[in-house]
Protein backbone atom coordinates (compact mmCIF):
# COMPACT_ATOMS: atom_id res chain seq x y z
CA UNK A 1 0.00 0.00 0.00
CA UNK A 2 2.71 2.54 0.35
CA UNK A 3 4.07 1.40 -2.80
CA UNK A 4 0.58 2.73 -4.46
CA UNK A 5 0.83 6.14 -2.08
CA UNK A 6 4.26 6.80 -3.34
CA UNK A 7 3.60 6.77 -6.95
CA UNK A 8 0.89 8.77 -6.77
CA UNK A 9 2.40 11.93 -5.67
CA UNK A 10 4.23 14.16 -7.62
CA UNK A 11 7.95 14.15 -6.67
CA UNK A 12 9.36 17.24 -5.64
CA UNK A 13 10.03 19.50 -8.61
CA UNK A 14 8.17 17.57 -11.85
CA UNK A 15 5.16 19.40 -12.84
CA UNK A 16 1.89 18.05 -12.84
CA UNK A 17 0.19 17.62 -16.36
CA UNK A 18 -3.69 17.19 -15.63
CA UNK A 19 -5.47 14.36 -17.19
CA UNK A 20 -7.11 15.10 -20.24
CA UNK A 21 -10.80 15.41 -20.15
CA UNK A 22 -13.31 13.21 -22.66
CA UNK A 23 -15.08 15.00 -25.50
CA UNK A 24 -18.62 16.51 -24.60
CA UNK A 25 -20.86 14.60 -26.66
CA UNK A 26 -22.36 17.26 -29.71
CA UNK A 27 -25.70 16.87 -27.96
CA UNK A 28 -24.82 17.85 -24.89
CA UNK A 29 -22.73 20.84 -26.37
CA UNK A 30 -24.09 24.85 -26.02
CA UNK A 31 -24.77 26.66 -29.16
CA UNK A 32 -22.82 29.77 -28.17
CA UNK A 33 -25.12 31.96 -31.17
CA UNK A 34 -28.46 32.44 -30.30
CA UNK A 35 -31.18 31.49 -32.73
CA UNK A 36 -31.51 33.40 -35.83
CA UNK A 37 -34.88 34.92 -34.27
CA UNK A 38 -33.17 36.10 -31.25
CA UNK A 39 -29.90 37.46 -33.43
CA UNK A 40 -32.10 39.23 -34.95
CA UNK A 41 -34.10 40.53 -32.43
CA UNK A 42 -30.66 41.95 -30.61
CA UNK A 43 -29.73 43.58 -34.04
CA UNK A 44 -32.50 45.55 -33.90
CA UNK A 45 -32.33 49.57 -34.86
CA UNK A 46 -33.26 50.44 -31.03
CA UNK A 47 -32.33 54.38 -30.14
CA UNK A 48 -32.64 54.18 -26.17
CA UNK A 49 -32.52 57.95 -24.53
CA UNK A 50 -31.39 57.44 -20.83
CA UNK A 51 -32.85 59.13 -17.98
CA UNK A 52 -31.47 63.00 -17.32
CA UNK A 53 -30.18 62.75 -21.55
CA UNK A 54 -32.15 65.67 -23.95
CA UNK A 55 -32.10 64.66 -27.22
CA UNK A 56 -33.23 67.30 -30.19
CA UNK A 57 -33.71 66.70 -33.47
CA UNK A 58 -35.03 64.56 -36.27
CA UNK A 59 -35.51 60.65 -35.68
CA UNK A 60 -36.00 58.61 -38.54
CA UNK A 61 -35.79 54.71 -39.45
CA UNK A 62 -35.08 53.40 -36.02
CA UNK A 63 -37.20 50.41 -35.10
CA UNK A 64 -37.97 51.66 -31.33
CA UNK A 65 -37.48 54.56 -29.78
CA UNK A 66 -37.36 54.21 -25.74
CA UNK A 67 -37.15 57.35 -24.01
CA UNK A 68 -36.40 57.46 -20.36
CA UNK A 69 -34.89 61.51 -20.00
CA UNK A 70 -36.37 64.45 -22.66
CA UNK A 71 -36.82 63.77 -26.37
CA UNK A 72 -37.64 67.12 -28.37
CA UNK A 73 -37.67 65.58 -31.86
CA UNK A 74 -40.01 64.56 -35.20
CA UNK A 75 -40.39 60.83 -35.74
CA UNK A 76 -40.76 59.23 -38.95
CA UNK A 77 -40.34 55.45 -40.38
CA UNK A 78 -39.71 54.16 -36.68
CA UNK A 79 -42.11 51.44 -35.82
CA UNK A 80 -42.36 51.75 -31.93
CA UNK A 81 -42.14 54.47 -29.15
CA UNK A 82 -41.96 53.69 -25.58
CA UNK A 83 -42.22 56.39 -23.23
CA UNK A 84 -40.98 55.03 -19.92
CA UNK A 85 -42.15 56.82 -16.54
CA UNK A 86 -40.50 60.14 -15.69
CA UNK A 87 -39.72 60.33 -19.82
CA UNK A 88 -41.12 63.31 -22.17
CA UNK A 89 -41.48 63.20 -25.44
CA UNK A 90 -42.84 66.62 -27.61
CA UNK A 91 -43.24 66.51 -31.38
CA UNK A 92 -44.36 64.73 -33.43
CA UNK A 93 -44.68 61.14 -34.43
CA UNK A 94 -45.83 58.73 -36.57
CA UNK A 95 -45.61 54.78 -35.15
CA UNK A 96 -47.10 51.74 -35.40
CA UNK A 97 -46.96 51.25 -31.74
CA UNK A 98 -46.73 53.57 -28.49
CA UNK A 99 -47.16 53.10 -25.36
CA UNK A 100 -46.82 55.95 -22.91
CA UNK A 101 -46.07 55.49 -19.01
CA UNK A 102 -44.27 58.81 -18.82
CA UNK A 103 -45.56 62.20 -20.86
CA UNK A 104 -46.14 62.75 -24.85
CA UNK A 105 -46.79 66.58 -26.09
CA UNK A 106 -47.70 66.99 -29.55
CA UNK A 107 -49.06 64.92 -32.61
CA UNK A 108 -49.08 61.28 -32.48
CA UNK A 109 -50.27 59.04 -35.21
CA UNK A 110 -50.22 55.28 -34.18
CA UNK A 111 -51.33 52.97 -37.33
CA UNK A 112 -51.55 49.90 -34.99
CA UNK A 113 -52.19 49.84 -31.13
CA UNK A 114 -51.66 53.44 -28.76
CA UNK A 115 -51.36 51.96 -24.69
CA UNK A 116 -51.37 54.52 -22.04
CA UNK A 117 -50.13 53.35 -18.94
CA UNK A 118 -51.58 54.32 -15.66
CA UNK A 119 -48.56 56.85 -14.53
CA UNK A 120 -49.03 57.47 -18.95
CA UNK A 121 -50.34 61.19 -19.95
CA UNK A 122 -50.20 62.33 -23.51
CA UNK A 123 -51.42 66.14 -24.21
CA UNK A 124 -51.38 65.81 -28.52
CA UNK A 125 -53.58 65.30 -31.72
CA UNK A 126 -53.65 61.93 -31.49
CA UNK A 127 -54.80 59.18 -34.90
CA UNK A 128 -54.68 55.60 -33.39
CA UNK A 129 -56.28 52.20 -35.19
CA UNK A 130 -56.64 50.58 -31.42
CA UNK A 131 -56.16 52.29 -28.05
CA UNK A 132 -55.69 50.76 -24.54
CA UNK A 133 -55.58 53.69 -21.47
CA UNK A 134 -55.30 52.34 -17.73
CA UNK A 135 -56.97 53.30 -14.80
CA UNK A 136 -54.91 56.63 -13.99
CA UNK A 137 -53.81 57.27 -17.79
CA UNK A 138 -54.42 60.78 -18.85
CA UNK A 139 -55.28 61.98 -22.54
CA UNK A 140 -56.28 65.43 -23.32
CA UNK A 141 -56.58 67.10 -26.97
CA UNK A 142 -58.00 65.62 -30.21
CA UNK A 143 -58.35 61.95 -31.02
CA UNK A 144 -59.60 60.73 -34.31
CA UNK A 145 -59.34 56.74 -34.99
CA UNK A 146 -58.36 55.20 -38.43
CA UNK A 147 -60.85 54.10 -40.57
CA UNK A 148 -60.36 50.24 -42.25
CA UNK A 149 -61.25 52.16 -45.85
CA UNK A 150 -58.90 55.36 -45.26
CA UNK A 151 -56.07 53.18 -44.23
CA UNK A 152 -53.23 54.32 -41.75
CA UNK A 153 -50.77 57.18 -43.12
Amino acid sequence: MANLLTTARPQPGASVVPASQPPIPRERVREETPPTSERTQAASRTLVVGREIVLSGEISACDRLVVEGTVKANIRECREIAIAEGGLFTGSASVETAEVSGRFEGELSVSGRLMIRASGKVSASVRYREIEIERGGEISGNFSSFTESAGAS
